[in-house]
């Protein structure tokens, strides 16, 4: 497919045409540009070596590059014990390693393509001739062994032990991934097979993955929501030669399809004591100590033999519409990537903070946590498995990080809570916060604009509620709040900016390895996704008449293919290396980019109208806050209709229940409704709430642009839809056409009656 004559956006400058031969690859070339590994002197391309030396370092190498004061404090965070305790059960590996054994040079493996779908092929770079796109490659050990170098006194990792903060440093941190490297060679990891982990978030959970990619092998997460039966697809998949599982409830899930994965050869269990005994089972801490024995040279040797652009990390789609498929990142799409994106944040050394508490399974948390941490030498904070359920607010008021991601849904009940708590206050109190929130709504737009108007009043609503609100969430140090992996309701974005907590929005994919455009303090439009990262391209293919095309992107970011997938590869990377995101998209004049839709999610009616679900599902749970969630019906159908849920209460799990929310309960109460129950509202067609529901829906409909476009029904069912469900995906994304297969009947009923009354 040619891209000739479509409009690119190259960092805000148009540029025409998008043929690889304009986008120089690594053939043997001088490369200029900013490189922050002091330990790289040369570039070797496949096997040769340019004739001039790379150019002068980049500007964020001249900032401070010795600890600080704040790391000095950041080691004494409050409540962490002294650091030698810090390793009980994490014992750092007993013979320290030099940090001389850097590569001096970066060589690239030899390759002719711009993808691939085999573990073993490298594949060509897109690589520039100038800025950020023509940086050098580097390796995930190099980029880790840059931080240890300059900052490894500084905190890493933080987790809790009964009840304690305990802290790896950096240099620890390092020496246990050296460990566990050494331990998964010990167990005969292969080169280019699978380590699978699969757990909530921990140290142990960065060790694995990073002590695979040091022993050559290919790190995989596996979602802990995962079936046996998924399990087993991804580690065959991947061929994983190991699993690190959490616990027991993982475990079981392992054992029981073992027998189905010929590649494996050890468990190895990171939390509490094996219930059983068999030789392919292993502690963490017998796994820690299996390797002490291979010698420093035989694991040098492997680090010394990774490239660049070879395949490093496996990261498995959600799997919605089919088996899910492995995105093959190279070293170079998750250094290149972490180093481009940490150039648009405002970061000091060794002084920053985050909660990891987002699946590590998907790229979006891997990115943030572990990679682009690294560049800045920031401590992560582990939250605790429960995190989502409820535990998330005291480990962000005790670890206060200083960024901090959230996907909608994160956002969502952040603001439900808030909104509970509020209508319970005095009528004083209340009228405090609506004065506030409008000057911090009117201040966040102004200075989103530019103007930077601040309104009369803004430093007192600020005192008042602003930075009392922040300190009750814990984000009181908190400098930027991202949001991503989903899309978020314009009302739940304006609700954040009238307490002076923009959201930035991300956007990206796992074949992007994560981030592509990003939204920052200083730039950044409500409801638009930001603009492109520095370095990277996008192209709108074949837009309409409002500029609406499919994004397709480029960049060193753009994933290598799809593990085993030829065909799937082909469908994603046209044949000139654009990554085909299947969203649709416009540009404004001012090169902020708006998803507009998605391309499978498209309702086309049978009058051959195309609609967009989200909009018109965003737009009702605006109208109507009752309703937790609501699914557009329609495609190949005569009119549109709507799967809609309310507000419940959830359990310990995170698994709704029958159970009205308190949002929905003072509501029943204003209208003299008694029921506590979704089941009872829905037995007896509750008439204040369904008759709330219809006329949202009707100031809905009279904003659609024609007749197609309006939901002539709609109906709620019982149970809201969750992760546990199936509803949901594991990053809170709606599984449309499993939602379609589990509530066929009543769609079914919707449609009948309709026709009966033609």
């Amino acid at each position: 497919m040619s891209v000739q004559g479509d409009s690119v956006m190259s960092n805000g400058a148009a540029v025409m045409g998008g043929n690889p031969e304009s986008t120089p690859s690594q053939r043997a070339q001088t490369l200029s540009g900013p490189t922050k590994l002091k330990t790289l002197s040369t570039l070797i391309l496949n096997g040769e070596i340019p004739t001039a030396e790379l150019g002068p370092t980049s500007a964020s190498e001249s900032r401070e590059t010795h600890p600080s004061s704040a790391t000095e404090a950041l080691a004494k965070a409050p409540g962490s014990p002294e650091l030698e305790e810090a390793t009980e059960g994490l014992s750092p590996e007993p013979k320290t390693v030099p940090l001389s054994t850097a590569n001096s040079a970066t060589t690239l493996a030899p390759a002719d393509q711009l993808w691939s779908d085999s573990r073993d092929k490298a594949v060509r770079l897109r690589m520039e001739g100038s800025g950020l796109a023509s940086v050098t490659p580097i390796t995930i050990h190099q980029m880790f062994l840059e931080t240890v170098e300059s900052y490894g006194d500084s905190p890493a990792l933080v987790s809790k032990k009964e009840g304690e903060w305990v802290t790896l440093t950096w240099r620890q941190y390092y020496e246990q991934c050296r460990a566990a490297a050494k331990s998964f060679l010990k167990l005969g990891l292969e080169r280019y097979h699978g380590v699978g982990i699969l757990g909530f978030n921990s140290p142990e959970w960065f060790i694995s993955d990073i002590g695979c990619i040091l022993a050559g092998g290919l790190a995989t997460g596996i979602y802990t929501t995962n079936s046996p039966e998924a399990c087993q697809y991804v580690a065959a998949n991947c061929e994983a030669n190991v699993l690190v599982v959490e616990n027991q409830k993982q475990l079981e899930k392992i054992l029981q399809v073992k027998d189905q994965l010929p590649h494996l050869k050890a468990i190895v269990q990171y939390k509490g004591e094996l219930l059983q005994k068999a030789p392919f089972l292993y502690t963490w801490a017998e796994f820690m100590k299996l390797g002490e024995e291979v010698p420093n040279e035989q694991l040098n040797a492997v680090i010394d033999s990774l490239r660049a652009n070879e395949c490093c990390t496996l990261i498995y789609t959600s799997g919605t519409t089919g088996n899910p498929k492995g995105v093959m990142l190279s070293h170079d799409n998750l250094t290149w990537t972490a180093r481009t994106a940490s150039t648009l944040v405002d970061y000091s050394y060794a002084a920053e903070v985050v909660v990891s508490y987002l699946p590590l399974s998907h790229v979006a948390a891997q990115m943030f946590d572990m990679w682009i941490v690294m560049i800045f030498a920031g401590a992560i904070y582990f939250a605790e498995p429960d995190a989502l359920k409820g535990s998330l607010g005291t480990t962000l008021k005790e670890a206060r990080p200083t960024y901090f991601m959230g996907v909608p849904r994160v956002w969502e009940k952040m603001q439900e809570k808030m909104r509970t708590v509020g209508a319970k206050a005095s009528p004083m109190r209340k009228r405090v916060a609506d004065w506030a929130k409008s000057i911090g709504l009117q201040y966040n737009y102004s200075a989103m604009n530019g103007e930077n108007l601040v309104p009369w009043g803004f430093m007192l609503a600020n005192n008042l509620v602003f930075k009392k609100v922040r300190a009750v969430l814990g984000l009181d140090r908190c400098k930027i709040f991202f949001t991503g992996a989903a899309p978020i309701t314009k009302e739940t974005l304006e609700y954040f900016m009238s307490l002076n907590m923009p959201l930035m929005e991300l956007y990206g994919m796992s074949e992007s390895s994560g981030p592509h455009t990003i939204s920052v303090n200083s730039n950044y439009q409500i409801s638009s996704c930001g603009k492109v990262m520095p370095g990277c391209k996008t192209m709108l293919q074949n837009p309409d008449k409002d500029g609406n095309g499919e994004i397709c992107f480029w960049g060193r970011n753009v994933f290598m293919g799809y593990l085993s997938m030829p065909d799937k590869t082909a469908e994603a990377l046209d044949q000139d290396g654009w990554l085909h995101s299947g969203d649709l998209g416009r540009n404004d004049q001012h090169e902020f980019l708006y998803i507009t839709g998605r391309i499978k999610e498209l309702i086309i009616t049978a009058g051959g109208e195309n609609i967009p679900p989200v909009p018109l599902e965003d737009a009702l749970k605006a109208e109507v806050p009752l309703i937790s969630n609501a699914m557009l019906i329609g495609d190949r159908l005569k009119f549109l209709s709507m799967l809609l849920t309310l507000k419940c209460v959830v359990d310990d799990n995170a698994d709704p229940t029958d159970e009205l929310s308190p949002e929905v309960l003072d509501f029943c109460q204003q209208h003299g409704i008694t029921t506590t129950k979704v089941s009872e509202i829905i037995a007896n067609k509750e008439p204040a709430i369904y008759k709330a529901i219809q006329e949202g829906m009707e100031r809905v409909n009279a904003r659609a642009t024609s007749n197609a476009q309006k939901v002539q029904k709609w109906v709620i069912v019982e149970r809201d839809f969750s992760v546990g469900g199936g509803e949901l995906g594991p990053t809170m994304k709606l599984r449309r056409p499993i939602v379609v297969k589990m509530y066929q009947e009543k769609i079914n009923e919707m449609y009948a009656v309709a026709t009966e009354k033609q």
